[in-house]
């Protein structure tokens, strides 16, 4: 896709394409204008789109395109790098993400993280989902609690009877559903994943990819993935992103395409879409 002549006579950058956006009721997320710095670098360009609730959202595009960029912005994890800087606005349920008065910390308990390789805490299982809502001062039954999340991870079975061993003796799909059930032990309504399976075998990333769907049922989920099939299996809306290169060599991420996840694949509105999902670049 080209630039077009705007009325001034200069050019203008195309309009992203949003027919699934526009169909969102009551999003979880509304993002306008976000941009984000990195020192002097501008690392993602004026991004827009809305997170509908109780869905799967997937971020597709090529390496260093954004897509990570913008997920820690959901979750304020860029604000713990210090060269940081972000513009525009996220509203969660119509609020400000960023506004003063908000606690990022709060904001990380509501909006939990899974990252691209799993990071179980060196304690037993039991300890890991009992973690958190130790810090949050649960005063239920932690069995219960424990035996609950893990079910809910599709991981009870598997663990029930060494819940005091290390949590670093299970295999690499075992500790990323183990991340994903101590992300969900604190009640969190969004979990972002920064590419779940991209260290998983197939069989690993088929239970992950279950239990994606299942947890949809009670989440909203925001999902990285390089793993385009994985995107069209799980996901009900995609977001497609690719880096524009200025006349200085910088790379800036930029979203191109967000529509329902089969519109996007079998008749996508931005050639760069198509050209991607096609495999002609990226």
């Amino acid at each position: 896709m080209t630039s077009e002549p705007d009325s001034t006579g200069g050019t203008r950058t195309p309009q992203v394409a949003f027919r699934a956006a526009r169909s969102l009721s009551s999003p979880v997320f509304d993002i306008g204008g976000l941009s984000v710095h990195y020192g002097g670098h501008e690392a993602v360009r004026d991004v827009n789109l809305s997170i509908g609730q109780r869905q799967i959202t997937a971020m597709i595009g090529p390496s260093g395109c954004g897509k990570s960029t913008v997920l820690r912005c959901f979750n304020r994890m860029n604000d713990l790098i210090p060269s940081a800087r972000v513009t525009g606005k996220i509203r969660y349920h119509n609020e400000d993400l960023y506004g003063r008065e908000v606690d990022p910390i709060e904001v990380r308990r509501r909006i939990g993280m899974v990252f691209q390789k799993p990071n179980p805490f060196p304690k037993s299982i039991y300890d890991n989902i009992a973690y958190g809502p130790r810090v949050g001062g649960f005063k239920g039954n932690l069995d219960d609690l424990v035996e609950q999340t893990l079910t809910h991870a599709a991981l009870w079975d598997e663990v029930k009877d060494k819940l005091k061993t290390s949590a670093l003796a299970l295999s690499g799909g075992q500790q990323q559903r183990l991340c994903i059930a101590r992300t969900i032990a604190v009640s969190p309504e969004v979990i972002l994943m920064d590419e779940p399976c991209s260290a998983l075998d197939p069989i690993a990333t088929a239970k992950i990819e279950d239990l994606m769907e299942q947890l949809a049922q009670e989440f909203t989920i925001i999902v990285v993935t390089h793993n385009m099939q994985q995107a069209a299996r799980v996901s009900h809306r995609t977001a497609f992103f690719t880096a524009d290169v200025d006349d200085k060599g910088a790379r800036h991420g930029r979203l191109v395409e967000y529509d329902e996840t089969a519109h996007l694949f079998s008749n996508p509105s931005d050639q760069r879409t198509e050209d991607y999902i096609s495999g002609r670049f990226g």
